[in-house]
């Protein structure tokens, strides 16, 4: 299948990933493992929800625990360029004939929510309330000191068209992997904003359903300690795969799986890819080293365990991949 194409001149401009919101059942047992074991910080929390951010964030949250009776995802949230990139936004949805609406959002300014075409839902916003850096406040990092918030990554029922729609919006693909053979089809995608590897990414799966949400922190070093205190403090069981070299990205990464089961990425060491000419970089699907440059595959639970979408109709995918999956 093609790679898309990119554009430069999109219809409204995405400037990064931001922030996702996550429902869960029980925010103090919530609050232990994002803020003492992963080291989030807390800057609000309201009677039914906690707002949490990076080290290196300005902007108020990344990260939205809301109360909820199941565990599920709510929306991923993007920084556009201007308040004339929301308007042009909702011109766009209302052209595509996209489910679409301006909303209030706390602590943030205009905020337009839309599903895409495969059932993902997204809100856009310019302005968030700001605060204070914590990037040099040494005594506040704990747990792997997470620096900020890295990407999304999605199960898409139609990864080939979760590629050419976000394309059409200006997202760039970076790495894919795909189906060997002349017929080969797009089993995965990698598409970014802000000049690294991804902001958002699809694995092909039911859906769509949150496959993770990753956070960037400083080196490998941090990840590994990340590990030793899980193992030390009760969330053994949560280290659900890695720590690991991805083929894809180059990132050392460790996933990690919250008390209510959304999955979280830990995330070091991709390059840029700002580059207008950038080429994006093909991998096999069956080739070892994509999923980890060592070659040791993904348990089953990656391929197939994901936080579902409140109210979202999921479909199954347009065709079963043919990947490696651990014993």
């Amino acid at each position: 299948m093609p790679a898309p194409k990119h554009i430069f001149d999109p219809p409204f401009n995405i400037i990064r990933c931001s922030h996702v919101t996550l429902g869960v059942t029980d925010l103090a047992r919530s609050r232990a493992f994002y803020e003492g074991a992963l080291g989030l910080h807390v800057e609000e929390e309201t009677q039914d929800a906690l707002y949490l951010r990076g080290l290196e964030e300005r902007q108020h949250h990344s990260i939205v625990l809301k109360k909820s009776a199941m565990s599920e995802a709510h929306h991923l949230g993007f920084k556009v360029g201007s308040e004339e990139d929301l308007d042009k936004a909702a011109a766009f949805c209302k052209a595509k004939r996209l489910v679409h609406a301006f909303v209030e959002r706390p602590f943030q300014g205009r905020t337009l929510t839309f599903i895409d075409p495969y059932g993902t839902p997204i809100e856009l916003y310019f302005t968030m309330e700001k605060r204070e850096i914590l990037l040099q406040q040494y005594g506040l990092y704990k747990g792997v000191q997470p620096q900020r918030l890295d990407h999304f990554n999605i199960f898409a029922p139609d990864v080939q068209g979760s590629l050419d729609f976000y394309a059409g919006v200006g997202f760039r693909l970076t790495e894919y992997a795909e189906e060997d053979g002349p017929k080969g089809r797009i089993a995965a995608g990698w598409m970014h904003r802000k000049g690294n590897v991804h902001d958002l990414a699809f694995t092909n799966g039911r859906g769509p359903r949150l496959h993770h949400t990753a956070y960037w922190a400083p080196t490998p070093m941090n990840i590994i300690h990340l590990c030793d205190v899980m193992a030390t403090t009760g969330y053994l069981p949560n280290i659900e795969r890695g720590p690991g070299r991805h083929g894809i990205s180059n990132a050392f990464f460790l996933y990690v799986r919250c008390p209510d089961g959304h999955r979280i990425e830990i995330y070091s060491s991709d390059y840029q890819t700002m580059d207008p000419d950038h080429e994006p970089i093909r991998w096999s699907l069956r080739d070892p080293r994509r999923q980890t440059l060592w070659g040791q595959p993904a348990p089953k639970s990656w391929f197939e365990e994901g936080s579902s979408f409140a109210g979202i109709e999921q479909r199954d995918a347009l065709f079963k991949a043919n990947v490696i999956v651990a014993n």
